[in-house]
């Protein structure tokens, strides 16, 4: 079991969130857009999401800033966070306009707070786990979803809330952070969610 819960922290590291969250949306929203509209989305979002992140990944680990995937290191998850709260701001301005995408809109508006929020912490030298904060998340906005839309979908945010369990484990099994920094992440990434549902639910 402890060679397979690992698995679990790079299906959902915090990269993959945003185009797992597209995924989701397009899924419940199938009859409302084109497959016109949704091909260019995808390829936007991976690009500014996953593409340019890793290159800036490599640049920083050429340079000697990081030293994994996981940037367990407090001080060297600072300039990636800043740079992705940056790429945030250009989706929502850019490629996920509130007037078209209302619900993705918000849920990378309460992505970026909770980002915010944990660089925050870095400097108040504590460590969010940033993969329970990406996939609590994820997981208010399918149930936000799911109740805005009437979708009825009962074993998806079941399957999510599992898949948060899988992740906190293999979190702590890797030793990449304490019960504490496990439960902050899921505060910090659940809490802008839900504050936000108000808003289009």
């Amino acid at each position: 079991m402890k060679k397979i819960l690992p698995i679990f922290s790079y299906i959902f590291h915090p990269l993959f969130t945003p185009i797992q969250a597209c995924v989701f949306y397009f899924l419940f929203h199938n009859t409302d857009f084109s497959n016109s509209q949704i091909t260019p989305l995808f390829w936007q979002i991976s690009i500014v999401t996953i593409m340019v992140p890793m290159a800036l990944y490599y640049l920083l680990r050429f340079t000697g800033k990081v030293d994994s995937i996981m940037i367990a290191n407090l001080e060297q998850r600072k300039i990636p966070l800043v740079f992705q709260s940056f790429l945030i701001i250009l989706i929502l301005r850019k490629i996920i306009p509130l007037e078209l995408y209302p619900e993705l809109h918000f849920f990378f508006l309460g992505a970026l707070f909770s980002i915010l929020f944990t660089l925050g912490l870095l400097y108040a030298k504590f460590k969010a786990s940033l993969h329970m904060l990406a996939i609590s998340a994820l997981t208010v906005f399918v149930f936000g979803l799911n109740i805005h839309l009437q979708i009825g979908s009962v074993y998806l945010v079941p399957f999510l809330l599992v898949m948060n369990g899988f992740v906190a484990t293999s979190r702590l099994i890797m030793k990449a952070h304490t019960p504490n920094e496990i439960i902050i992440g899921v505060l910090i990434g659940s809490i802008p969610q839900i504050a936000f549902l108000f808003l289009w639910l």
